[in-house]
């Protein structure tokens, strides 16, 4: 089973959901994703994906997130063990986002939403220092990410799976071309691959 975390100001429908969700379902098995449009504020975000990943165990789930879902899949990976694949995730999210305090717009939507110095505070009390058991980490992350910095992702995932892409940008647009790679590490496609 797949978890999708979607990043700030983002939904399930961003390109590499998707994406994500397009290949699965060429493989026979897209019922196995889910991507839930996760609430603004970390706290209620946090017990949205405990209370889903909950419901699998934790040999049969992998969390994807991308930018701050990676900061939130890291926090559940670490919570209940399950493996995690972090899409340029956003690892000090709370230094970066405290210039977009105020009004921000979501994309793919009409919708604004009013980010308070609370909401830091809020993510800082979901903040892993340092992961634990490397193994069930995998990183994919761009050197040419204009929003975070790519070596601050890789000193904060050491001895974890690694694909660092050359170039590249924070929206992973050619994240196609790992995409088979994030499934075999999620478990998912390698027997349904040969048949397709």
């Amino acid at each position: 089973m797949i978890l999708y975390l979607h990043g700030f100001r983002s939904s399930p429908r961003s390109i590499k959901a998707r994406q994500l969700v397009a290949r699965m379902n060429a493989l026979g098995c897209g019922d196995e994703f889910e991507c839930p449009q996760l609430p603004v504020w970390p706290a209620e975000a946090g017990r949205v994906i405990n209370e889903l990943a909950s419901r699998f165990a934790q040999q049969d789930l992998t969390v994807i997130g991308s930018s701050l879902g990676g900061y939130y899949a890291t926090w559940i990976a670490e919570r209940t063990a399950c493996r995690a694949v972090l899409l340029n995730p956003a690892v000090r999210p709370d230094r970066d986002l405290a210039n977009h305090l105020g009004a921000q717009t979501v994309y793919h939507s009409d919708a604004t939403i009013i980010i308070e110095p609370e909401f830091l505070d809020e993510l800082r009390a979901l903040r892993v220092d340092a992961i634990t058991r490397p193994e069930r980490y995998f990183l994919v992350a761009a050197t040419g990410d204009e929003v975070l910095d790519c070596r601050e992702m890789v000193a904060h995932y050491p001895n974890a799976h690694h694909h660092i892409i050359a170039g590249g940008d924070h929206g992973l647009s050619d994240f196609d071309a790992v995409i088979d790679e994030v499934l075999e590490f999620a478990g998912i496609g390698s027997t349904q691959r040969a048949a397709v």
